[in-house]
């Protein structure tokens, strides 16, 4: 019988933990909000086959780079990277990839946590029927009220309390996050193939599949390669520390590579399945361009729902749906931060998910003050959650991922990667040192940058800030588009978001 690994974080006890808990830290929320509209824009099919394409060749070699790394020591990616530069003798500045990893992932826990606690809300609001008869303008309205009112916003913290009890109820103990990873995720997908279903016998779902996944040459262009290469490189959480705590907590005898492969297959179907699901209930933004993000799922979603016969148990399903996206995406991230803080001051478990939780409620304030009563607060132009979001997403995850590339393409020695992944064609192995080298820094690099670039682009256009170049209209003092007619938005920009 094999000895144990030797492992200050325990192991899972099954063997099928790690596919479930990468699930989970694939599929989040840009599988329900961003893939479907971008395939619906850029392309259909030829997106899809182009993501995928990506995932396998861009994001998987990262993922499987970090995940083996923490196989290979049983620790979080900070204590694997000291082991490596010690085992070496590499400058220890090199753990600083660790850290900054850390702290990324920490960030978005943050946010994670401040969204659920919006789909939380949406459970409730879909259950006691406020999405009956709904307009758009009335949906607008009452995101707004939740999210930005600066009188109401003391409701905002408690739902957003109320999700970080949630998710610390489980988190409080290794054996429950298993049993979450390997329970929830199952039904997750029972229950989008029911809705995927119900979609179908509803007449609708073979329009919102056509939208999402239908091949359209017309629609293909520069913006469908490159929304197809960054959304790859984001949704598998590359450069936030997970893959090194998934493959750390790995059970002896886990099929690794079959499993992250089947996470990248299982990643691209729930996109298109969620795709059929909700386009196919707001059958009226399909082609839109304003049918994505906090729009699609939290004004044109609850629109449709509210148009159907019993829509209090459908809204129901299909916003428990998008909360355990959040939650267990929630779960994953508060893993990989928890088990580095039990590796760094030795704290039992329960001291270090109390310590996290509670500083990722204090952090997320920050987010949610930021979208109320701390609105008129800017640095440079930005809210203070902009800047978490732009200074994460743009500059700490990427510089992760590509530093990580090079300190394995480069700084290890022939023979370093084989023995990562174990038994593997050489052939596949050389094409993943030739990636880690040559590819995937520069590409990570220019994803980063370009991130950056749109997302103040899309600032400026939203007119969210004051130093951007004015338009040939405020130029000669005419009033804009908008400003010429007045569109019912509702109040504030989270719909916007």
């Amino acid at each position: 019988m094999p000895t144990p690994p030797k492992t200050t974080l325990g192991l899972w006890s099954g063997r099928s933990t790690f596919f479930w808990a990468a699930a989970a830290a694939t599929i989040g929320l840009g599988n329900l909000w961003h893939f479907p509209w971008l395939a619906s824009q850029y392309g259909g099919g030829y997106f899809v086959l182009l993501y995928l394409f990506f995932l396998l060749v861009i994001t998987l070699p990262l993922l499987l780079a970090e995940a083996a790394l923490g196989r290979r020591h049983r620790h979080n990616l900070v204590l694997a990277m000291r082991s490596e530069t010690r085992d070496r003798y590499l400058s220890p500045r090199w753990r600083w990839l660790g850290r900054v990893s850390v702290l990324s992932g920490f960030l978005v826990l943050s946010i994670t946590l401040v969204i659920g606690s919006i789909c939380l809300a949406y459970v409730f609001y879909g259950a006691f029927g406020l999405f009956g008869g709904a307009t758009p303008l009335a949906m607008t309205r009452m995101l707004g009220q939740l999210v930005e009112s600066p009188y109401d916003y003391r409701g905002f913290m408690a739902w957003h309390l109320f999700f970080i009890v949630l998710v610390g109820a489980v988190a409080f103990r290794q054996r429950l996050v298993e049993r979450a990873f390997r329970l929830v995720m199952p039904v997750f997908l029972a229950l989008l193939a029911g809705l995927v279903w119900w979609s179908w016998d509803q007449g609708v779902g073979l329009t919102a599949l056509q939208s999402v996944a239908g091949f359209r040459w017309a629609d293909v262009g520069g913006g469908t390669l490159w929304f197809a290469l960054s959304h790859a490189f984001y949704t598998l959480g590359i450069g936030l520390g997970i893959w090194a705590v998934l493959g750390a907590l790995m059970a002896p005898g886990s099929p690794f590579k079959r499993a992250v492969f089947g996470v990248a297959l299982l990643d691209t179907v729930v996109g298109v399945l969620a795709g059929v699901v909700i386009y196919g209930i707001a059958e009226s933004l399909n082609g839109s361009g304003d049918g994505r993000g906090f729009g699609l799922v939290f004004v044109a979603l609850p629109v449709g729902l509210g148009a159907l016969e019993h829509h209090q148990l459908v809204a129901t399903a299909v916003f428990t749906l998008i909360v355990l996206v959040a939650w267990t995406s929630a779960l994953v991230l508060a893993e990989s931060v928890v088990s580095w803080l039990r590796e760094w001051v030795f704290a039992p478990r329960p001291v270090s998910v109390l310590l996290v939780l509670v500083c990722a409620w204090l952090t997320g304030l920050v987010t949610l003050y930021s979208f109320n009563i701390w609105a008129d607060v800017q640095v440079a132009g930005l809210t203070p959650f902009r800047w978490i979001e732009l200074l994460t997403s743009g500059l700490l995850i990427p510089a992760v991922a590509a530093a990580l590339a090079v300190f394995l393409g480069w700084m290890t020695p022939v023979g370093y990667l084989s023995g990562l992944l174990g038994d593997t064609r050489e052939w596949l192995v050389t094409m993943w040192r030739f990636a880690l080298r040559y590819l995937l820094p520069v590409v990570v690099i220019v994803v980063g940058v370009g991130y950056s670039v749109m997302s103040l682009k899309l600032l400026c256009d939203n007119g969210e800030l004051g130093w951007c170049a004015p338009t040939p209209n405020e130029l000669r003092g005419e009033p804009s588009a908008e400003d010429a007619v007045e569109t019912p938005r509702g109040p504030g920009k989270a719909a916007e978001f």
